[in-house]
């Protein structure tokens, strides 16, 4: 193989390997990917003592081992926090699991109740600030005449979006803050 397409399969080898090494650290992969870093140490030292003439390529090939060993180093200081027991995701996730067990789970109905309070005092704050921004008084602005404007456009966003899963935004139009309702993204 030429230095051309080693330099293209050691760059495809090293991003699945991050991938892989990425994987295994949040528990997806179960075994940690040294038949693959093999291979890529394997394509790295074939031109270790090789001149390579072409600059770009030889840029490309010096990044590229660049990046594996800044890799090498953040996996292996990963690896002994875990196998001292203080790697920060492993004790999440355990401590997660723990909390599940002992929890009862909170109903659906709270959680969207405790989301669309969240929401509402984010538009709340966001109509203030925006207010403020105009130099328009902003005193007046409160949850419950936010909440009950929002309970006026409800219907009509209903009918003019076909759903009622939405969520407001504040812009500016002509100096004056007004609440816009979009698609919600998720």
């Amino acid at each position: 193989m030429a230095i051309a397409d080693d330099v293209i399969l050691l760059d495809k080898k090293l991003s699945e390997l991050i991938t892989r090494y990425e994987q295994y650290f949040i528990g997806l992969e179960k075994r940690e990917p040294l038949l693959l870093l093999g291979e890529v140490e394997k394509l790295v030292r074939r031109y270790t003592g090789t001149p390579i003439n072409n600059t770009m390529y030889k840029h490309r090939y010096t990044m590229l081992v660049a990046r594996l060993n800044t890799y090498r180093e953040h996996w292996n200081r990963i690896l002994k926090l875990m196998e001292e027991g203080r790697y920060s995701r492993d004790r999440f996730i355990s401590d997660l699991h723990l909390r599940q067990k002992s929890a009862p789970e909170p109903p659906a109905h709270a959680a969207r109740l405790a989301s669309t309070e969240s929401e509402l005092d984010r538009i709340v704050l966001e109509l203030r600030e925006a207010r403020k921004a105009c130099h328009l008084p902003a005193e007046k602005i409160t949850r419950d005449l936010v909440a009950s404007s929002i309970e006026k456009q409800r219907p009509s966003l209903v009918a003019k979006l076909g759903t009622e899963n939405f969520v407001f935004r504040v812009v500016i139009e002509d100096g004056k803050p007004k609440l816009k309702a979009g698609l919600r993204k998720h």
